[in-house]
């Protein structure tokens, strides 16, 4: 009963961010705020203990704005409406998951992709990383990682199976951190375009694909150029799973999601946010009731299968959305608690040349994600610190893609984010491993790299 209630509150919620964000009612605003407390009421009580302490993190945040700042309840209610934000934004991705997880089509693409020769199977990989990760989010790594550790598991040598799963498993993560630079579709772009006044993902696509690239780059050549030596030799080369044209699904997915969304943000002139969150979730019923055609009892399999969405398969990711929202939270309410204190500091910074202050953001967030810091909390707190692009003299989406390139790092190489700790439990290892050894090279590469964009990108 209470996973249908949070169900039923997370809807509610979504609906009322999504109206804030096209009709720009202030209402639904509140409405989102209450929603999100009313989760965090409901949900709490039954997550571990590492979920919790985020939330009475949160709650020492309000007792502090309530003691030292006579503005405290409207501090608390934009911290809520950007845990609402985040919720709506991950509930609209993960109405996807579903209707892909049950589709043939989109499993024997993984399949094809999962089982090419070597020499084409890193590409394979990463790119199919990327492209999962457009649609299914950290599902991706879910999806494809299963399909390669089934496929590495066939090897009967021992220090082969070990090596093509962990190179599998890599290409992958490397492919999906290096979407995070630039999707519309990821938390690092829409956090980031919502916490820098002025910019937008159109403005900001055309550097961030580039340092997409170059993660993508990297990856390759690094997995090319070390290539581990084998004490045996190498079997027999299998012919892949499928053919080239089993891609078409994940393809046409893709033009259709991207079309759409710069279609409806020239139309409407929102940001890509707002059309990201109609648009997805319309995908996604759409898809369910075509996978329900020619069922026996076509509106009531889709009635079910809408039910099931709504009510278990959203709920299901509760505890993962204590963690973003609490995130949210945090950093939007810790940032106007810093602001005052930052006047002073705020002058010291206007004097740092801007490519520095530019490139050490690279550098922060990452290093933060080592000690633990969700990129989505160090990205809320570390944007109300920075300088006004304006008086950097920069356009707001360098910044951007600033922020999206250390928040990519992170996902690469912090022990603490998800993709680490998915590919460690693929690759039977600790994400530790995963991140500080597997991609120590990835990450020190990647740094240097990025950092020469985005410097290039403040001269600019």
């Amino acid at each position: 009963m209470i996973d249908r209630l949070i169900g039923v509150v997370l809807i509610v919620t979504g609906v009322a961010i999504l109206l804030r964000e096209w009709v720009g009612s202030a209402g639904a605003g509140l409405v989102a705020a209450a929603g999100i407390l009313v989760f965090l009421v409901l949900a709490t009580p039954r997550a571990p203990w590492s979920r919790q302490a985020f939330v009475a993190l949160g709650l020492g945040l309000v007792a502090i704005a309530l003691f030292t700042r006579a503005d405290w309840l409207a501090i608390t209610i934009k911290g809520l409406e950007q845990g609402g934000f985040i919720a709506a934004f991950f509930i609209a991705l993960a109405s996807l998951r579903g209707p892909a997880a049950a589709s043939p089509a989109i499993e024997r693409c993984g399949q094809y992709l999962a089982s090419q020769p070597p020499g084409k199977r890193y590409l394979a990989l990463t790119t199919g990383g990327h492209l999962f990760a457009l649609i299914l989010s950290y599902g991706a790594i879910s999806l494809l990682g299963g399909l390669t550790e089934s496929i590495a598991s066939r090897e009967p040598n021992a220090e082969i199976r070990e090596i093509r799963n962990r190179r599998m498993l890599l290409a992958i993560q490397r492919g999906f951190v290096a979407s995070l630079t630039w999707s519309p579709l990821a938390f690092a772009m829409a956090i980031s375009t919502s916490v820098i006044p002025g910019s937008s993902w159109s403005g900001a696509a055309v550097f961030a694909i580039f340092n997409a690239a170059l993660v993508t780059f990297i990856g390759w050549a690094l997995d090319t150029y070390f290539k581990p030596k084998l004490t045996q030799p190498a079997p027999a080369r299998r012919d892949p799973i499928g053919g080239w044209r089993d891609l078409k699904p994940l393809l046409a997915l893709l033009v259709l999601l991207f079309s759409g969304v710069a279609v409806l943000e020239l139309l409407t002139g929102l940001r890509v946010i707002a059309v990201v969150m109609l648009l997805v979730p319309t995908i996604a019923i759409g898809w369910i009731v075509i996978q329900s055609r020619g069922e026996s009892g076509t509106a009531a399999r889709t009635a079910t299968r809408l039910k099931r969405l709504a009510l278990i398969d959203i709920p299901s990711f509760q505890s993962e959305l204590i963690l973003l929202v609490m995130a949210g939270f945090i950093g939007a309410t810790g940032g106007e608690l810093l602001q005052p204190l930052i006047a002073d500091q705020a002058l010291a910074l206007d004097a740092i040349p801007v490519s520095v202050i530019l490139v050490a953001i690279v550098w922060i967030i990452p290093l933060l994600g080592q000690l633990g810091m969700n990129p989505i909390l160090s990205v809320s707190l570390l944007a109300p610190l920075l300088p006004s692009a304006a008086a950097m003299g920069v356009s707001p989406n360098v910044v951007v893609v600033a922020l999206t390139a250390g928040w990519a790092l992170t996902g690469a190489s912090s022990p603490f984010t998800a993709t680490t700790l998915l590919i460690g439990r693929l690759g039977h290892t600790s994400a530790f491993r995963v991140g500080v050894v597997w991609n120590g090279g990835f990450m020190v590469a990647g740094l240097l790299a990025l950092s020469a964009t985005v410097f290039l990108m403040a001269q600019l």
